[in-house]
């Protein structure tokens, strides 16, 4: 039975010589979840589920972690109304205080890398996936800073946007 919304076949292309080029959906699942099986298995996802779990069973980062709900919660209170109000940057530096100090407990780094770690192998994934189709395809990422089109390099997209 096909996923939902999918026909058994999809036709990929122009009939050859009276044949038409059929994708079988079937096949496709079975190898996406044997992709998905793979990667987590993998060592990222090992090392992501292992650090994970250190930074749910930490207390420093549970006692942490409600500071910085209170924190957050105090500036948006001044957020909502702008610089200008007269707490508006103690709340901030607050916030980020407490954030750089969350920052430096060993299982939130380690947990931070490991989640970029997957995140990088997840986006070369989905990169070759999408070069097997075409090298003009985009692959988003979560990069605020992406190192391709237009980051001000040159490439040849065509987008007009590389510099």
């Amino acid at each position: 039975m096909p996923a939902a919304g999918y026909p058994d076949t999809l036709h990929t292309g122009p009939e050859t010589s009276g044949e038409t080029s059929v994708l079988d959906m079937a096949a496709l699942l079975l190898t996406a979840y044997d992709i998905g099986d793979m990667v987590n298995q993998s060592a990222e996802v090992a090392e992501y589920a292992y650090w994970k779990t250190a930074v749910e069973r930490s207390d420093d980062v549970r006692k942490l972690a409600l500071q910085f709900q209170k924190a957050k919660e105090q500036f948006e209170e001044c957020e909502r109304f702008g610089r200008f109000h007269p707490n508006y940057h103690e709340a901030k530096e607050k916030v980020e205080a407490i954030q750089r100090q969350l920052d430096e407990i060993e299982c939130v780094s380690r947990f931070k890398s490991a989640e970029l770690a997957v995140d990088a192998l997840l986006h070369d994934i989905a990169a070759q996936i999408a070069g097997a189709v075409s090298d003009t395809i985009k692959v988003p990422g979560n990069d605020p800073l992406p190192k391709g089109c237009g980051s001000g390099g040159s490439c040849s997209c065509g987008s007009g946007g590389c510099g």
